[in-house]
């Protein structure tokens, strides 16, 4: 019998949480885990995996005693703090595809989009209210070095009978986003924002009101394995026949999965509510907008009128151990503030309301991975989502049920699952003394980008080694 010890959670203050979560006054609807309790499954953490997980699970096999236990409250971690942006994976159909083959990366793709779809279902049904606007995801450019970023996703998704993307002029991106930053790209036009926070409560309500029980505030210690799992927290425990890790980035704790796994922070900002002004300068909609540098930035005007602005950059956890630092950053989002001001300058004087900042659990093939734990059949797991999570885990949830029930299906077949064909990460200290190398240059090399000049070859050499590097 071996004990798996997890990494506990450092719980950002209420002021370090994301405005999403802020916005609607979030927190823990379930009691604490306490005393002791049994399970057909435990799932390990209460975002969007988790939660898809369970209610993927009852689905399939309504007299599963599901159990989830979350740290902290439902949709704390990524899954309440991301920027809301909507899209399918169509435009990373070369990723997926260098991960599973063509085929079955065409029909993952298709299966976000119908996961968009189901989204939609949920809200025209009043089920959750999530602020799902499906006005479209624009891919841009905002300098020379950008252009044609989409050109491999775009020709791929063509050449496998999908039309997903619709060429973008500057004209039509100027009257879309009120900025003339970007000035080509193209458009998913099935996809858009949501409000993450609500979307993640509305989960854990659906997942509660078909008969999940869940724990928030009820981090997990250790795992004692074996043929029947035994779940520690602080307070109780679980037996449970099978156990799914569900947590993000702290799955990094266990060793034999930070082999593939590096955690980043990632760092949001959210300005006042603004509605007139953005209303003047032509912004109306709730598409999701993108550019194409390797920090890249993503941003959405809220229903209410803020701007909602991140930016694909953040410090990397040494050993992938982060604590209470990763909730905010020290620099309070200053590099997203510049880029806002860049992109609309129209804001420079808007009041910045919240700044938040948070781990994400990456791979290197930026596709995410699930599997068993090697020595322990009976524990599953779900990681590496990138960032780009929220048509999509609803596609891991379905991976990770039928290789619970042992159901023999696509899903559970899918080139998805298996770590050993994945790419294993150097040692510490190498990998962060690279990882540092590596970021300095691609911020670098975008700094030089944005402004149209070229970065130095040592430059540019260094960061083509980031992990996901993508060629024209």
């Amino acid at each position: 019998m071996t004990t798996l010890r997890l990494r506990q959670p450092a719980v950002a203050l209420p002021s370090d949480r994301s405005f999403w979560l802020q916005d609607i006054g979030a927190d823990a609807v379930t009691e604490p885990m306490q005393g002791s309790e049994r399970a057909d499954v435990l799932i390990v953490g209460g975002g969007y995996t988790g939660l898809w997980t369970a209610l993927r699970i009852r689905e399939l096999a309504p007299e599963t005693r599901v159990i989830v236990l979350e740290a902290d409250l439902c949709g704390s971690g990524a899954s309440g703090r991301n920027g809301g942006q909507v899209h399918s994976w169509f435009a990373e159909l070369d990723q997926i595809s260098a991960v599973v083959g063509l085929e079955e990366a065409r029909q993952l793709c298709a299966d976000t989009a119908t996961s968009i779809a189901e989204l939609r279902g949920l809200q025209q049904s009043g089920t959750i209210d999530m602020d799902l606007r499906l006005d479209g995801w624009l891919w841009t450019a905002s300098s020379k070095a950008q252009e044609g970023a989409w050109d491999r996703a775009v020709a791929m998704t063509a050449a496998v009978g999908e039309d997903r993307f619709k060429p973008l002029t500057a004209d039509d991106i100027k009257r879309r986003t009120g900025s003339s930053a970007s000035y080509v790209g193209v458009v998913e036009t099935n996809a858009g924002t949501v409000h993450p926070a609500k979307l993640a409560a509305g989960l854990r309500k659906l997942a509660l009101t078909r008969g999940v029980i869940i724990h928030e505030r009820s981090p997990v210690l250790d795992i004692e394995t074996g043929k029947m799992c035994r779940v520690r927290t602080a307070l109780g425990t679980v037996q449970a026949e099978k156990v799914v890790l569900a947590a993000n980035a702290w799955l990094s704790a266990l060793p034999e999965l930070r082999r593939h796994l590096y955690v980043v922070g990632s760092e949001v900002i959210a300005t006042a509510a603004i509605p007139e002004l953005l209303d003047g300068i032509g912004w109306r909609d709730g598409a999701s907008i993108c550019d194409s540098q390797a920090q890249v930035l993503y941003y959405q005007r809220t229903t209410k009128g803020r701007v909602v602005f991140g930016r694909g950059s953040g410090d990397v956890a040494f050993g992938g151990n982060f604590g209470g630092g990763f909730n905010r950053s020290p620099r309070h989002g200053r590099d997203n503030l510049r880029e806002l001001h860049r992109v609309y300058p129209e804001l420079r004087g808007v009041r910045i309301d919240h700044d938040w900042a948070g781990p994400i659990d990456c791979v290197p093939e930026h596709v995410p991975v699930f599997d068993h734990l090697r020595d322990h059949p009976n524990i599953f797991y779900g990681m590496g989502f990138n960032g780009t999570g929220i048509a999509q885990t609803a596609i891991g949830g379905r991976i990770l049920a039928s290789l619970v029930l042992e159901r023999k299906d696509r899903w559970s077949a899918s080139g998805l699952v298996g770590i050993g064909r994945r790419m294993a990460l150097p040692p510490e200290p190498f990998r962060y003394l690279g990882a540092r190398l590596v970021g300095s240059a691609v911020r670098r090399k975008n700094e030089a980008e944005i402004h149209n000049r070229k970065a130095d070859k040592i430059t540019n050499l260094l960061s083509r080694l980031k992990p996901g590097y993508r060629k024209k």
